[in-house]
């Protein structure tokens, strides 16, 4: 009688593969994140980088000294999945406090590992493949990458210039029966528009008569300047049962590399999200959940000394840019400038490239003759079809790192 043959020995092969084995295709129409590819041409050129979103400056030290204690203390294991009960209280506060919201924390607060995923996860928990998804355009890059990986349809509404401000028109033609959704970005980026009560009263008015949910990104919602206010759409009245307010711990607090951010919705939008989450990243990290308690603990005082720093940082980076030739909107939240380079002479022929859209060639001089890294403009459009004479500036930066930015911007359009 044969053997049976060991465990591990080679079993007679009776055919053989032909073709690499196929893969799905539904992320074909993803490329690079244009914003970090320009942080890597800036580390490349030595270029002072105002492209990605990344602070020059310190954190508040009381948070991180809560962050190392917990790291040294018991807090390194798994957290519940939706969040520690002390940071979602803390959260729930705050919106109480800020927002104009009332959440139940143990129900209606669901922490996640950054705004990118809180979005995410509410796309993939909210929607059924086919579903629209209203998007102000230009909008930031992650949005429609979300909505094909929710299987969504995005439909786009323009924010028409100088000032960046929908049509009402416009968006309510948008706005049908397979709608499910609209996304809004306030304080917004890339623009540094700041949506006004009445506009965001619009946009509820038309998510209450054709029964749409509003994912609100307040990542910014402490950033914005003057005598204007920011206004979440999840506490205006008719909002408070479909809306999620998305926001996080990176940009108030320069913890960008944390990874904290928090989705506050009704209950009956908040559980599909947290099955989503569950099995998306189980859960926040521990340590910085138990610091983000801390950081939503500071006083007013704070938030008011942080406005006026960037207030500062933006009037700097906006009169560098205007000085260098080019034109721009004054952001009035965030921390970002739209610049449009249509008026400047520079050196295209050094820099074109025939699958380059002029702002695309225009950033690579940028960070390899002037010695700044930018966004081209038209990565925060469907297709690249417009922006092909915008960039955007980043201006979290210390004031010094703007100085320099504008010094050597002053040498734009002098050719060699």
């Amino acid at each position: 009688m044969a053997s049976e043959p060991h465990v591990g020995a080679r079993l007679p092969r009776t055919w053989r593969p032909t073709r690499a084995p196929e893969i799905g295709t539904r992320t074909e129409p993803f490329v690079e994140s244009v914003i970090r590819e320009m942080t890597r041409l800036g580390a490349e050129t030595n270029a002072i980088n105002l492209s990605q979103g990344v602070p020059d400056f310190s954190s508040p030290p009381e948070v991180v000294e809560a962050a190392l204690a917990a790291i040294r203390g018991e807090s390194n294991q798994y957290t519940f999945s939706f969040g520690l009960p002390e940071f979602r209280t803390a959260i729930a506060s705050r919106a109480a406090h800020y927002n104009g919201i009332q959440a139940d924390p143990q129900t209606e607060v669901t922490v996640t590992c950054g705004v990118s995923e809180a979005i995410v996860s509410a796309m993939i928990g909210l929607l059924d493949p086919g579903d629209e998804v209203i998007i102000l355009e230009p909008w930031f890059e992650i949005y429609i990458p979300d909505c094909i990986i929710a299987g969504a349809v995005p439909r786009y509404v323009p924010l028409r210039e100088p000032d960046y401000a929908f049509d009402p028109t416009e968006l309510r033609a948008a706005f049908n029966e397979r709608t499910r959704m609209i996304l809004i970005n306030t304080p917004h980026n890339p623009t540094g528009r700041l949506f006004t009560r009445a506009e965001l009263t619009t946009i509820a008015e038309l998510c209450q008569e054709f029964n749409v949910i509003a994912v609100a990104d307040e990542i910014y919602e402490n950033i914005y300047f003057g005598d204007r206010e920011h206004v979440s759409i999840g506490s205006l009245e008719g909002m408070g049962d479909r809306t999620v307010t998305i926001s996080g711990l990176g940009k108030s607090y320069s913890v960008t590399g944390w990874r904290v951010g928090w989705a506050i919705a009704d209950e009956r939008l908040t559980t599909p999200i947290r099955r989503v989450h569950d099995y998306l990243t189980v859960c926040a990290p521990h340590p910085f959940q138990v610091a983000g308690a801390v950081a939503l603990g500071l006083p007013d005082s704070y938030y008011e000394a942080m406005r006026a720093e960037f207030a500062t940082r933006r009037d700097v980076l906006v009169q560098g840019i205007r000085d260098a030739g080019m034109t721009c909107m004054e952001p009035q939240g965030a921390y970002y400038v739209m610049a449009d380079f249509a008026g400047v002479d520079w050196p295209s022929e050094r820099h074109a490239r025939p699958d380059w859209t002029p702002d695309r060639a225009f950033a690579e001089y940028m960070a390899r003759e002037v010695g700044v890294a930018v966004v081209p403009g038209s990565s925060f459009y469907e297709g690249r079809r417009l922006g092909h004479t915008r960039l955007r500036f980043n201006f979290a930066k210390r004031e010094e790192t703007l100085a320099e930015a504008a010094r050597r911007m002053r040498g734009i359009g002098r050719r060699a």
